[in-house]
């Protein structure tokens, strides 16, 4: 009787520990996890829960909006872990406490004037995301959740300057700010932080982008669609061993196209498109080894278009539209029409060209940006490149980050 018994108590034994306080590794591709659902047997309401229902309930209390009638779930009488949007589960090393562990609002559409009072309560709290609601004001001080590593409050109305109480999560992997309406400058700790992954696109800052970029951990980070003003921090080479997608599409990025960039050995999609970056496309592109999307279009590149870069086997698309650029040679040219795009230029014998008249007011200008043609990765002969069929498009984290929602 008792062999038949054992499997049943084991497995009630593993329902019951969803072990996502555990779940936090290093993210390759970041994916908006999917905590493991309230399995129907949960033990006795620990007295954890029974504070953080209150807290629950008060926070209903404040809802101003519920399209989704989510809200109806949290009843007094339940267990936070049966309501919608809660995930429970035992810290680390306390199997003794059923706790809440993850909160995942995203797309319920709830409004709220604020997530203080609420968010902060929650000490034991590993996952917070909250895509595409409209919560108000910033976000609240986090220091005491002890076990915080992902937050995404992207897609909602908070507003104000940078969020300075992001630097009170203890351990951060995943921060999505984006799509809300914070401005002004970007603190220099942000690219301190030990992030594998830093959305703020589509907000209202205007500053300079940090100078210690460079400082920076992150594999992926969206700068897109904001005022950032000024030259790109040329400390960017520091973050070749890490950074594999970067957007600074559609700022206000002005001085020269830097050789730094070169040094991003790991990088698969760097997007610089709608700025006004000026120069030659420095030859240390060539080095970017693991290119698969380059976009420069929208800038004030002028000069020859780099046999170097037009070389990179794992190129896919390369955008160089809208520029002032007067010159391809044979490589680049075999790529015209399927990876390269040259439209809006000043190259002869091309179509879809700016005018004489255009080009020359341009060009007749005096430049400042030198030619600088050192090539780290010291790679100096170059043939026509075997573009091989692309595989199925994998998913990009960053141009996803550039939609509304991502959930």
């Amino acid at each position: 009787m008792m062999s038949k018994i054992l499997p049943l108590i084991t497995l009630l034994v593993l329902l019951l520990n969803p072990n996502l306080f555990n779940a936090r590794e290093t993210i390759e591709t970041p994916i908006f996890p999917t905590p493991l659902p309230y399995q129907g047997y949960p033990p006795p309401l620990d007295p954890k829960l029974v504070e953080l229902r209150e807290v629950i309930l008060h926070f209903k209390g404040t809802i101003t909006c519920d399209p989704k009638r989510v809200t109806d779930t949290w009843h007094p009488e339940k267990s936070p872990c049966e309501y919608k949007g809660f995930y429970c589960g035992h810290p680390p090393k306390e199997n003794h406490t059923y706790t809440v562990a993850s909160i995942d609002f995203n797309g319920f559409g709830l409004c709220a004037p604020t997530v203080s009072g609420f968010l902060d309560k929650f000490v034991d709290l590993a996952l917070f995301h909250v895509n595409s609601n409209n919560f108000s004001g910033t976000v609240p001080d986090v220091s005491k959740l002890r076990y915080l590593y992902e937050l995404d409050v992207s897609n909602n109305k908070l507003s104000g300057n940078f969020p300075m109480n992001v630097f009170t999560i203890r351990d951060p992997v995943f921060v999505d700010l984006r799509y809300n309406d914070f401005s002004g400058r970007v603190p220099l700790r942000v690219f301190t932080l030990p992030l594998d992954v830093l959305f703020i696109n589509n907000n209202a800052f205007n500053r300079r982008i940090p100078r210690n970029l460079g400082s920076s951990p992150v594999a992926y980070l969206t700068l897109a669609n904001n005022g950032f003003i000024g030259p790109l921090p040329t400390s960017i080479k520091n973050v070749s061993n890490t950074l594999k997608e970067v957007l600074f599409l559609n700022n206000k990025l002005t001085g020269c196209l830097p050789y730094e960039i070169g040094y991003l050995k790991k990088a698969t999609v760097f997007d610089l498109a709608g700025n006004r970056i000026t120069g030659q496309i420095p030859y240390s592109f060539g080095c970017l080894r693991s290119i698969q999307r380059l976009n420069l279009a929208g800038n004030l590149l002028y000069g020859k278009v780099p046999e170097e870069v037009c070389a990179l086997g794992a190129l896919r698309n390369f955008t160089l539209s809208d520029n002032y650029l007067t010159e391809i040679g044979p490589v680049c040219e075999s790529l015209v029409g399927t990876v390269l795009n040259i439209d809006d230029n000043c190259i002869d014998g091309y179509p879809n060209q700016k005018s004489p008249e255009e080009c020359h007011a341009f060009l007749s200008r005096p430049k400042n940006c030198p030619v600088i043609d050192y090539v780290p990765c010291k790679k100096h002969s170059y043939s026509t490149p075997e573009h091989p069929a692309a595989p199925p498009p994998a998913l990009s984290p960053t141009y996803s980050a550039l939609h509304r929602r991502l959930l």
